[in-house]
């Protein structure tokens, strides 16, 4: 078991006061801040002195909540610095468009969020002529074959959205510095889980809005990595976050600081009640896909870099064969039993499910479908916490049998 506990790292780093003596931090409103002395300003304009010396400039540079927010995010992945967006996505292209210039090259997992696969595919080789290869990244001979000369990033998710394979990350990590290639690892479906820092990653990307929250009621997006590299992210002339301009709000990022302290509560609840179900399915010979099964291909690799406490995830895939058939078990779940809910995204108190292919892998065509092992009637479940676990079961089971599932 990895050695590093992020949250003991986060609760050493929030025994802060807020500004007037508060057990929480405090808002910071302001879109702009003034100096005490005039030749302060030009100092942060140029870059010697920044939110580390107390010296604040404008709130697309950086803002005090949420760069407490970004540290808070940090301390649990253990990363030096972090600093948080409006999203997911723009905490992704941020990082990518740091490190790569026109006519460079990325190495990228085959089998990730839709919206990250149509950024690399389509948006960024359209619009700056980078270069994007997709491979199996749980294949290192495929991986090390793909790397070029012009190679900037590797880029993986540490459990594949959406079909839940887990990235080995020190092997990985091994593969791309050999080659002088960064890292870039979305630890969205895992946190707390993995802590990909520590096996090597030199950028850890999260969407906020999921599991971190945990009420999908927020958008927001978080990176973290080395000091050197969040504070280049605000260079004034060459920043992508700051010439970019997806900013976090102060009263966005004050609401998920409260929530990250039972971060570790809600994980482990998912994960029971995932690891439950995935059992249960399995028993009845139904194709369940879910990485605490001792027949996941992945398994062995998440025991080796995960942090066992916080179990193998709350998400498992239910594979029904066609797409038909996943919308109507998904339709009775819904409107019959009440089970959870029809809609996209993760990480909610309630269960969410949504058939991959059709939704949250739909940019992908039919043939990178097939090749990501992505079948048209693959439901991801997000299974929530709401409800006893055996009312829930029972609900589940009473759909399976209406469809004739068992």
């Amino acid at each position: 078991m990895p050695s590093f506990d992020p949250i003991e790292s986060l609760a050493k780093m929030r025994h802060e006061f807020g500004e007037h003596g508060g057990v929480n931090m405090s808002i910071e409103a302001s879109s702009t801040f003034t100096v005490m002395d005039a030749d302060v300003m030009p100092e942060i304009f140029q870059g010697h002195r920044g939110p580390d010396k107390g010296c604040y400039l404008y709130g697309r540079h950086f803002n005090p909540t949420v760069y407490v927010l970004g540290k808070q995010v940090a301390a649990l992945e253990g990363a030096e610095a972090g600093y948080c967006t409006a999203s997911g996505m723009s905490a992704i292209a941020a990082a990518i468009m740091q490190l790569c210039q026109q006519g460079d090259h990325i190495v990228s997992s085959n089998t990730i969020y839709g919206g990250t696969f149509a950024l690399f595919k389509n948006y960024l080789p359209e619009k700056t002529g980078l270069k994007v290869t997709f491979v199996p990244v749980w294949d290192l001979p495929a991986v090390e074959a793909a790397l070029t000369d012009r190679t900037k990033v590797l880029y993986v998710e540490t459990m594949s959205n959406p079909t839940l394979r887990i990235a080995d990350l020190p092997k990985l990590a091994a593969v791309a510095h050999a080659r002088g290639v960064k890292l870039i690892v979305d630890n969205t479906f895992c946190p707390l889980m993995v802590s990909p820092i520590q096996h090597g990653a030199d950028i850890v990307v999260h969407s906020l809005t999921k599991f971190m929250n945990g009420a999908s009621d927020i958008i927001a997006g978080a990176v973290v990595g080395k000091t050197e590299f969040i504070m280049s992210l605000m260079d004034l002339k060459h920043g992508s976050l700051m010439l970019l301009g997806p900013t976090m709000d102060p009263k966005v990022a004050y609401n998920i600081s409260l929530r990250l302290p039972h971060l570790g509560i809600r994980m482990v609840e998912h994960s029971r009640r995932a690891l439950i179900f995935a059992r249960r399915l399995r028993d009845l010979n139904l194709k369940v896909i879910y990485p605490g099964l001792e027949e996941h291909p992945d398994h062995d690799v998440l025991r080796r870099i995960g942090h066992e406490e916080y179990g193998f995830g709350g998400l498992f895939g239910l594979d029904v064969g066609d797409a038909r058939r996943a919308n109507t078990l998904m339709e009775v779940l819904q409107n019959k039993d009440r089970f959870g809910y029809m809609a996209v995204s993760l990480g909610y108190f309630d269960t969410l499910m949504s058939c991959s292919a059709s939704t949250t892998s739909s940019e992908l065509d039919p043939a990178d479908l097939s090749s990501a092992s992505i079948s048209p009637g693959y439901i991801r479940f997000s299974l929530g916490y709401t409800g006893s676990l055996e009312q829930r079961w029972k609900q589940f089971e009473d759909a399976l049998r209406i469809m004739n599932l068992v």
